[in-house]
């Protein structure tokens, strides 16, 4: 189980505890916020990146993958009406490294996408998730 607790600061700002690990939310100033920290929606694109690397990378070590660097963006596109819920994100995960295997890389962001990362299972049922892969260096 899964326990977090947000308590109001002031104006618009919570503290947000997760286990021993504190995150300041809080508004845009024109809504009334004095931006001490991120709004919350993106924080669930923060989730997703989160949850769908630690996936990823582990998996290309488990393949042997000898990457160098693991970077996933998410773009959001947003509802014009309340609530104004994700309709559609874009994730696009970048590595680093010398000959990389793209079947590996494509194996990897696959096997988090459609069987272990639960953060991108819970919004596919709310939006479309689409990804591409991208080789850097």
């Amino acid at each position: 189980m899964h326990v977090v607790q947000t308590e109001w600061n002031d104006g618009m700002a919570f503290t947000s505890t997760i286990s021993d690990h504190k995150i300041i939310i809080d508004a845009e100033e024109e809504f009334g916020g004095k931006n001490k920290g991120p709004i919350p929606k993106p924080l669930v694109l923060t989730a997703l990146c989160g949850c769908t690397g630690m996936d990823v990378v582990s998996l290309l070590r488990k393949m042997r993958v000898d990457f160098t660097g693991c970077k996933i963006t998410a773009k959001a596109e947003i509802a014009d009406e309340h609530p104004k819920v994700y309709t559609k994100i874009d994730l696009l995960y970048e590595f680093k490294g010398k000959d990389l295997p793209p079947d590996k890389l494509k194996k990897a962001v696959d096997l988090s996408q459609e069987r272990y990362c639960p953060v991108s299972a819970m919004l596919r049922k709310a939006c479309k998730i689409s990804y591409t892969i991208k080789v850097v260096e």
